[in-house]
């Protein structure tokens, strides 16, 4: 230990940075016996909990930094969860989620008392042979919450106390966060590491994009934003004067009066299947919703009759690896194309991309990292959870493949055109993560050129009716969570209920997110999915030692 502290030993203060570390600690302690797992979404739960985990969570960044040698990001939020609540992710050096072996280093470090916290710290140094003296740096981004502000520089405390170097960026998106960090450790090749730079190289490559776009008029241009009263309402509003009048808005639910997340925002309009409150829509008319912190988009229209209509993650994997393929084709690039789904994607959409587009797909389990994984093993990998959070993954071969062929004096003016359209749509999507508005961006670019209207791309294929419940239940699964393996018997009567309905399949997963689990149903009509969902519901409850009353039927 005295060897370590020697090493250790701060210039500034004279305190050894173990020391340093014990008294910052005691401004952020560690309620007894609160014990959180760093899950699919970081650390979640109630805010007046989190500031001892905000502390240790700036602690592992600055670790973390140091062990990669590069700028690690930490992003303060809960995306679609209640005001009240908060969170917080950390970013690795190419703006992805942090690794997962440093995900369980982040769960040691929140659970360890008072007393044990600078043995948790020595643990992880010693596990990676971290150079202690080795300099470090991290981004740190927030959003709009009301605890934000404090948590945030709980944050900064933990990068501090081990002599890093902490950049606060204030409010941001989740994306613009993860998009800043890969920024800065390319060295810029990704583009600028700055809250202009992401307006900069999403509204150019958007302006290129929609020049192959023909007539359009301002009622094209034109489209309402819910912006669930978060950070997302905000970035757009600044983003509005680089697109220069191409993209026209009309933005709802913009944090000036309402609560962020309450009655509006992806999350309420995905589960809800209705419009949120606040919007006022016409038939016809194109709207989609940003979550919290602006990583999932849906979009959505009521008809002529009055009947909502949703575009989720699926209707949006759909229409960009149609139009990737279309490109693809007409450059004559062989480069492989998937999209990586997971068991909540609606099986209209598996089905048509199989056999109409025949696009291969690949399920996997629910949560990002699992798709962004799955996306990487092909040239171009589309993924999207239902939700509508996902991005387009383009591999390092396939960049440069596309970009010889656009700058290639040798080829027809179609395939030229192709590649270049392929150019700037690279440059349009935000690779580290999903992101509302760059997809947005996208979706709203790939209509303007295939001249498709939103009933039109509605119409692609038709979803099965479909409905999710939540339970609160434990149930352990297999084949990325479409079959639970316990308790037992509980898949096999899942498998009889399926059987008494036509076009249906159901299944039963613990929520990453939540202290909940999941019931999905879908089949050939919203009554058949709703009493399936029921029917399934009951069967865990009775199966699985349900508490509480039984659940009732669906309305």
């Amino acid at each position: 230990m005295s060897v370590i502290r020697a090493k250790l030993r701060s210039r500034e203060t004279g305190m050894t940075q173990f020391e340093k570390v014990s008294h910052f600690s005691g401004l952020h302690p560690k309620p007894a016996g609160l014990v959180l797992q760093y899950g699919t979404a970081g650390f979640r739960t109630n805010a007046k909990q989190l500031d001892h985990i905000m502390f240790r969570m700036g602690l592992l960044a600055a670790l973390r930094s140091k062990n990669t040698k590069a700028t690690i990001g930490v992003m303060v939020t809960a995306s679609h969860n209640p005001e009240e609540d908060n969170g917080v992710k950390l970013v690795d050096p190419m703006g992805e989620m942090v690794t997962q072996a440093w995900e369980e280093y982040a769960t040691l470090l929140a659970n360890a008392e008072q007393e044990g916290l600078i043995m948790a710290l020595q643990e992880v140094i010693e596990r990676e042979a971290i150079n202690m003296g080795q300099e470090a740096s991290v981004f740190i981004g927030k959003d709009t919450r009301p605890s934000s502000e404090s948590l945030s520089q709980a944050v900064l405390d933990g990068v501090s106390a081990l002599g890093a170097h902490g950049h606060d960026y204030g409010l941001l998106t989740t994306p613009q966060l993860h998009f800043m960090v890969c920024c800065k450790n390319t060295e810029g090749r990704y583009g600028n590491a700055s809250e202009d730079g992401y307006y900069k190289k999403l509204a150019q490559a958007f302006i290129q994009l929609t020049k192959h776009a023909r007539n359009r008029t301002d009622d094209q241009k034109h489209l309402l934003v819910d912006g669930a009263n978060g950070i997302g309402a905000l970035a757009l509003r600044k983003m509005e004067a680089f697109l220069q009048k191409e993209f026209q808005f009309s933005l709802f639910n913009d944090g000036s009066q309402g609560k962020l997340n309450f009655l509006c925002g992806a999350d309420y309009v995905k589960v809800q299947q209705r419009p949120p409150q606040g919007v006022e829509m016409n038939a016809g008319e194109r709207c989609c919703s940003f979550d919290g912190d602006a990583d999932r988009i849906v979009y959505y229209f009521n008809d002529s009759a009055g009947r909502f209509h949703l575009l989720d993650g699926d209707k949006i994997a759909t229409l960009i690896s149609t139009y990737l393929k279309e490109l693809l084709t007409q450059a004559g690039l062989d480069l492989q194309i998937a999209v990586v789904q997971t068991a909540y994607a609606n099986g209209s959409s598996t089905r048509y991309l199989e056999d109409t587009m025949k696009v291969a797909v690949r399920c996997v389990k629910t949560g990002v990292k699992h798709l962004h994984h799955a996306a990487q093993e092909f040239d171009i990998g589309v993924y999207f959870e239902a939700n509508g959070h996902g991005t387009v993954l383009f591999s390092k071969a396939a960049e440069e493949r596309i970009q010889r062929l656009a700058t290639d004096p040798n080829i027809n003016d179609e395939k030229k055109n192709a590649a270049c359209l392929l150019e700037n749509t690279i440059n349009l999507i935000n690779q580290t993560v999903g992101d509302a508005i760059s997809d947005m961006l996208l979706i709203e670019a790939v209509l303007a050129i295939r001249g498709l209207t939103v009933q039109q791309w509605n119409a692609i294929y038709t979803d099965l009716p479909n409905r999710q419940v939540a339970d609160r239940r434990v149930i352990d699964t297999t084949d990325a969570e479409r079959r639970a393996t316990s308790p037992l018997g509980l898949q096999e009567a899942i498998d009889a209920l399926v059987k008494k309905y036509q076009m249906s399949r159901a299944f039963v997963r613990p929520s990453g997110t939540e202290d909940v689990v999941r019931v999905y149903a879908e089949a050939d009509s919203q009554e058949s999915a709703d009493a399936l969902a029921h029917e399934v519901s009951v069967a865990v409850y009775k199966l699985a030692g349900g508490v509480g009353p039984e659940p009732e039927p669906l309305h």
